[in-house]
């Protein structure tokens, strides 16, 4: 059994929507695709093209004739609608729904998600094989949501559950922080150039200086960006010097 949610689609009836399905799935690390009865047969012509290079996920998935025949080997099932469909049913949003889905896997129970048609979605029958329902927080006056959509909405939760939300790539400085003998310099080389093109004006120098130098400090700057921020001032200044008759 899967140790990730199984995705379940119910009568698709377009290729590019399945192949785009396939390509959210992979997005968030889901690779298990079952279909209902798609409309035409299975393979499709467009679906391939339209996975952009989620192919694994279509050429795994498995076929089905019901809905009930598709999730007979799991125990716990899920079934996505965008409205209210007036049965007793425990009802979650796709974060908590995710994160039960992630309990349950780790219990080594099998979980499956169903999706209903593009135009019409789940039929009451197929939301009663359910134990509990996902729908999303979308403006109820615009609740309709595109098949491929609802998927990615789903996968993103699930990828959230298993990772924490982890990142898959840090925005941190990559050279080390400046240290304090580095900047000092800096601020005196800074202060020097200043003085001789007579920024500071008469006695103003002390806290001009103080507040340039909590400026920087502010920016947490690295080796990096002092030896850069250091070369464009000295290539101004000599420039300077060198327009001076």
């Amino acid at each position: 059994m899967s140790q990730k949610p199984i995705i379940i689609l119910v009568e698709p009836q377009l290729a590019e929507n399945i192949g785009m399905v396939a390509r959210a799935m992979a997005n968030f690390g889901l690779s298990e695709l079952r279909l209902v009865s798609p409309r035409n047969g299975w393979p499709k012509k467009g679906a391939h093209s339209a996975a952009s290079g989620a192919t694994h996920v279509l050429e795994r998935a498995k076929l089905f004739e019901t809905a009930r025949e598709a999730v007979a080997d799991l125990n716990y099932v899920l079934a996505t609608t965008a409205r209210e469909r007036g049965q007793m049913k425990r009802v979650r949003g796709p974060d908590a729904a995710m994160a039960e889905a992630k309990a349950r896997l780790s219990a080594g129970q099998g979980v499956g998600i169903l999706f209903g048609r593009e135009r019409t979605g789940l039929e009451n029958d197929e939301i009663s094989l359910a134990d509990a329902i996902v729908t999303f927080p979308v403006d109820p006056q615009f609740a309709s949501l595109n098949l491929a959509q609802a998927v990615l909405l789903i996968s993103y939760e699930w990828q959230r559950a298993e990772t924490g939300g982890a990142l898959p790539f840090a925005g941190e400085a990559r050279a080390a922080p400046a240290p304090r003998e580095m900047l000092a310099s800096f601020f005196d080389f800074v202060e020097t150039e200043l003085e001789a093109v007579g920024y500071y004006p008469e006695g103003k120098k002390p806290i001009m200086a103080r507040n340039m130098r909590d400026m920087f400090h502010r920016q947490e700057m690295t080796e990096q960006d002092v030896r850069t921020l250091r070369g464009a001032i000295r290539a101004l200044a000599e420039r300077n010097r060198l327009r001076k008759p």
